[in-house]
């Protein structure tokens, strides 16, 4: 168990007053708690309260914290080279990293651009198709084409493929490009392909394709846009009219990459290929920022033709050593070790468990896929109260809009795991609307 550092004070005023969070306002800021510490699966706060982390640091952490193995070469690398521009340069951990993920993708995925964000992967992908068109004397094929209900970050080429109705950037107006939206799919997971969604995805191919450069999306699992599994079938489809129609397809792996789903990428339950895939997160074990785009020879040489003659992208970070050192040691860890079981077990858990929500009423749905559990309430739930809740609990669960949900690291021991559910399963029964516990549902 970690120690909490003692010397360690956490200056909450001037945090509260200087310092912005994910999504909140500097005039009612949600609360914050400070951590000190972390190991294995735990979270130690500036008051020695220790929290099972349900959620792996935004889905990233999947060793777990301040594994040896990871540290060690992160050390090592920060003694030798922490960074160096990546124009005119190489370096071995780059070309490490790189290596791995070649071996570790689909057979046709050969080149790599190393970015330093899961935001500016998919900006990569996006500036990517659009330069491979105009290299194949296309560059009519200007849009991008996506599914309602998905999520690829929030720079602004990356939200113009977000939801554009109830995500998280129609503030933006006019100011986000506007991109051709299909259907969210509704083909559930273990389900055959229906018929809604084969309609809508044959008619928005026929109807836009010849302007349609790439579809974007995120495989099986619609994460941030609402935590949605669908079926591998729908991904079949997709592949087959992207192939008809001649329109490239990017996969956004960047949160159900390296295992999540089950399988190592969650491209693999449909048996198919990208033109283009994203991944980060997980890539470096969540103890550095490191993203990755890999596309095809295709996709490469089309670029290569294209009127630039090169990719016109090179952020300054790129390649960065430290990063690649962290990620090769992560991607070694992941293929030597057990992840597999140790993903079967999580969701062998959670299966087990979670369904003892529905009996709730208000909680809407329970799925599980691989180490990912969510119960989905039928109203938004305020997500101050609740994270009080779970502290008080012991367990570090953040929901957002109506899903309390866990994507634990895989190393988490089971009775951690089911100190988690037992948690979930409690603040879904609290948020039965009763006068005492009505203030922990929000309505809006």
């Amino acid at each position: 168990m970690p120690l909490s550092d003692t010397n360690t004070t956490i200056d909450y005023a001037f945090d509260a007053q200087h310092i912005w969070h994910p999504y909140t306002s500097m005039t009612q800021s949600l609360p914050v708690y400070g951590v000190v510490s972390a190991q294995g699966c735990e979270l130690t706060l500036d008051d020695g309260k220790v929290l099972i982390d349900g959620t792996s640091s935004w889905w990233s952490c999947v060793h777990g914290y301040s594994h040896p193995t990871i540290l060690a070469a992160m050390q090592k690398q920060l003694s030798q080279l922490s960074h160096v521009m990546f124009g005119g340069i190489t370096h071995q951990p780059a070309i490490e990293t790189s290596k791995r993920l070649v071996q570790m993708t689909s057979d046709n995925l050969t080149k790599v651009f190393l970015a330093d964000s899961g935001s500016i992967a998919v900006e990569v992908a996006l500036k990517m198709a659009l330069q491979y068109w105009q290299g194949r004397n296309q560059p009519q094929k200007q849009r991008i084409m996506t599914v309602k209900s998905g999520y690829h970050g929030d720079t602004f080429a990356a939200m113009s493929v977000c939801d554009p109705d109830g995500g998280m950037h129609i503030m933006f107006g006019n100011n986000v490009t506007k991109q051709v939206f299909i259907p969210a799919p509704t083909s559930k997971f273990d389900e055959p392909l229906n018929q809604t969604d084969t309609l809508a995805l044959n008619a928005a191919f026929a109807q836009h394709h010849q302007d349609i450069a790439a579809v974007i999306i995120e495989p099986i699992m619609q994460g941030a846009g609402g935590m949605r599994f669908y079926s591998p079938a729908y991904l079949v489809k997709l592949r087959q009219l992207c192939d008809q129609y001649d329109v490239l397809l990017i996969l956004d792996e960047i949160a159900t990459g390296f295992g999540r789903t089950g399988t190592l990428f969650a491209y693999e339950h449909a048996n198919i290929e990208a033109d283009i895939l994203c991944v980060g997160k997980a890539l470096t074990g969540g103890y550095i920022s490191l993203a990755a785009t890999l596309c095809s020879d295709e996709v490469a040489n089309g670029i290569s033709d294209s009127p630039a003659g090169v990719f016109m992208h090179g952020p300054t970070f790129m390649g960065n050593p430290l990063a690649c050192a962290a990620a090769t040691a992560s991607l070694d860890l992941l293929l030597a070790g057990d992840w597999q079981q140790q993903v079967k077990d999580i969701e062998t858990h959670l299966i087990r468990t979670l369904p003892a929500a529905m009996t709730s009423k208000e909680v809407k749905d329970v799925r599980v896929l691989g180490s990912v559990g969510v119960i989905e309430m039928h109203s938004p739930v305020n997500t101050a109260a609740l994270q009080k809740a779970f502290v008080d609990l012991g367990v570090w669960v953040r929901p957002f809009s109506r899903y309390i949900y866990i994507m634990p690291p895989y190393t988490i021991s089971a009775a951690q795991l089911t100190q988690l559910t037992s948690a979930m399963l409690l603040i879904a029964d609290t948020l039965i609307p009763t006068e005492e516990n009505q203030t922990l549902i929000s309505h809006g």
